[in-house]
């Protein structure tokens, strides 16, 4: 197998290619609340794709961890930090 044709070049070429942060949600069947996506968007990307600097994702599942690993630090930072509540909008969750 070629270098450029690993699983971790194919999935950061894919990730690449997206051209809003709607589609990498979908690709990694991440359900999402629009009206969240439009309040947090440019946040929700620059999270996204720190996490991706940070650890280069080396197949679906690494990337789908990064996606929602963002969504859910975006939708925690909107919390009120006083109280015990639980993620509403995050659908994926791990934390509730």
């Amino acid at each position: 197998m070629s270098q450029a044709t690993t699983p971790a070049n194919t999935i950061q070429q894919t990730i690449a290619s997206f051209t809003s942060i709607e589609q990498a949600l979908e690709y990694f069947d991440i359900g999402f609340d629009s009206r969240f996506i439009d309040a947090n968007r440019i946040e929700l990307t620059k999270r996204f794709n720190g996490y991706l600097l940070l650890s280069k994702p080396d197949d679906w599942f690494s990337g789908r961890r990064a996606l929602k690993n963002a969504y859910c630090k975006v939708q925690r930072s909107k919390l009120d930090r006083h109280t015990r509540s639980a993620c509403r909008g995050c659908t994926s969750c791990q934390r509730r």
